[in-house]
């Protein structure tokens, strides 16, 4: 099983800024202004986003490399919209790959991108679990949490 811990802070500069930390990497996500945010950097949605747009152009690249495969660059705009449901959410990919490349590669690469990773999660759903984080010199605290728990179950 993969797993890789991302670390989000609030930084408590205007409403909304936070610092994500991804393995000693430092991004800031923030809302727009015209929403009370600083403007600081992407909203999650746009990060979310960026990470279905990074991932498509890198499965694309990764096969195109594996079949010797002339693609000279992948370029990626992804979009988010909320509309009536079900699904509430829509992600509209577009995806152009430059290079010498023959029709037959093109629609070969293009059902490729849809097997990426991120798509995969984005369209066949996620559990989200969501517990208290362990703090260091906290001792006991998932004990304490198991005791709150138990008082609310009297």
């Amino acid at each position: 099983m993969r797993t890789r811990a991302v670390e989000v802070t609030e930084t408590r500069a205007g409403k909304f800024q936070v610092e994500i930390d991804v393995r000693g990497h430092t991004i800031l996500a923030d809302e727009p202004v015209e929403v009370g945010g600083l403007g600081s950097g992407p909203d999650p949605y746009e990060l979310l986003a960026a990470a279905l747009g990074a991932c498509t152009a890198m499965t694309a690249r990764m096969y195109a490399d594996y079949k010797g495969i002339a693609l000279e660059r992948v370029r990626v705009e992804v979009r988010h919209e909320t509309g009536e449901g079900p699904p509430r959410d829509r992600f509209i990919r577009e995806v152009a790959f430059d290079g010498d490349l023959t029709p037959e590669q093109t629609i070969r690469l293009f059902e490729i991108v849809e097997k990426c990773p991120v798509h995969n999660t984005l369209a066949n759903g996620s559990r989200i679990e969501t517990r208290p984080l362990a703090i260091a010199g906290e001792a006991d605290r998932d004990e304490h949490f198991r005791a709150m728990d138990a008082l609310c179950k009297e």
